[in-house]
């Protein structure tokens, strides 16, 4: 049986909790990430009206509030948008066993076989879009497909509140209908490498050999093109039912070279995946770090050690350093994915540690803080870090 994917992706998610929220908000460009005059503060999402005046994720605050100083600025609240992102991906599961949540924002269903329970796949993506907005207030755009990386790249084309079906058959000649810029993957420096080239369109790069791309562009980015222009049907996304995890990643709209921006990043994911864990009940002892590069050369690392991680600040210091230990300096951050594997039920047995070091004790305070705005979601508990340097 042909698989059949979508690809469901929350429309400016974080703008888009804060314009639910505050009623005052809607119809005015909101940027995420901190207000003006805080330090080395950068852009976490920016609503499409604030688009509109050039303002992106990643982007230092102080370039967005040039560009667009009559927004609104607000540093965020993460707690917030992990529950509207868990009452989203709970409607997901409604429909399939199969849901890869690959960030805060967005996730994969696999809809294979489902036809006999819910009716056609255009249908019920009608369907999970109408419910998504319906109990949760937020848009989504989705691209159906036969192939996660098609169904991501669909999603994204019709944004906001856009559905974009690649029907079967007919996966080259959507890759040959795109313009490069839309190829998922392909940065700004592969793009213009490509350019530079004289490869301006897909179907360019289509009409050349693998080899010819490798000797081009390198082993890595010359595969992925040459793989990218037919629909990458081997690229698989997350993985998590498979090797037990918890993950979470991000791909930037911009590359990421500042380290400031980076550990933000790194601190988010972290707090999403530990969110996560509580939500699950579970632990882990092995954090594990994914980085991809703008020539999309993807390297992955390790750890795992005899106690499990304790609570946010020990899985970001984790990160951290595994980060340092892989991270090549200079080379832009097209991805940074983060993830607890080999989960167990917090239940099981574990042997206790001698020394503790308030470990346990941050710990059993992150389980009440939880547990209180599990009850209260009035009640918002923020790290530091994400609240910005004053």
């Amino acid at each position: 049986m042909d698989s059949v994917f979508l690809h469901v992706d929350l429309d400016a998610f974080f703008a888009s909790v804060e314009q639910l929220d505050h009623p005052e908000y809607r119809g005015k460009p909101v940027i995420v990430g901190g207000l003006p005059g805080d330090r080395r503060a950068v852009v976490s999402t920016a609503s499409y009206e604030a688009r509109k005046f050039g303002v992106h994720s990643a982007m230092p605050l102080v370039t967005a509030v040039k560009l667009c100083p009559q927004a609104v600025y607000v540093r965020g609240n993460y707690k917030r948008y992990s529950e509207k992102s868990h009452e989203v991906m709970s409607i997901f599961s409604d429909y399939s066993p199969e849901v890869t949540q690959i960030s805060i924002d967005e996730a994969f269903i696999d809809i294979t076989g489902t036809e006999r329970l819910f009716g056609n796949p255009v249908d019920l993506a009608k369907k999970i879009k109408a419910r998504v907005k319906t109990e949760t207030g937020l848009s989504v755009s989705v691209g159906l497909a036969t192939t996660m990386y098609l169904s991501k790249i669909a999603s994204g084309l019709r944004k906001p509140n856009g559905l974009t079906v690649v029907p079967r058959g007919k996966e080259e000649d959507f890759m040959l209908s795109l313009p490069i810029e839309k190829v998922w993957g392909v940065g700004g420096k592969t793009l213009a490498h490509l350019k530079a080239a004289g490869f301006c369109t897909t179907r360019d790069i289509y009409e050349k050999s693998e080899a010819l791309l490798i000797s081009i562009f390198g082993q890595s980015s010359g595969s992925f093109l040459y793989n990218a222009v037919r629909g990458n049907k081997g690229m698989v996304f997350g993985g998590e039912a498979k090797n037990h995890s918890i993950s979470s990643e991000t791909t930037f709209e911009f590359d990421l070279t500042d380290r400031y921006a980076i550990d933000t990043a790194l601190m988010s994911l972290s707090m999403d995946v530990l969110y996560r864990m509580h939500r699950e009940n579970v632990r882990s002892r092995t954090v594990a770090l994914k980085i991809r590069y703008e020539d999309f050369t993807t390297v992955s690392v390790q750890a795992t050690t005899e106690r499990p991680v304790m609570n946010a600040d020990d899985m970001f210091a984790r990160c951290q350093a595994l980060f340092t230990k892989k991270y090549q300096e200079g080379k832009g951050i097209r991805l940074l994915g983060v993830s607890c594997d080999n989960v167990e039920d917090k239940s099981t047995p574990t042997q206790q540690e001698f020394f503790d070091f308030g470990d346990s004790k941050r710990a059993k305070v992150e389980e009440a803080i939880y547990a209180m705005e599990d009850r209260n979601p009035d009640l918002r508990v923020k790290k530091a870090r994400l609240l910005q340097e004053e």
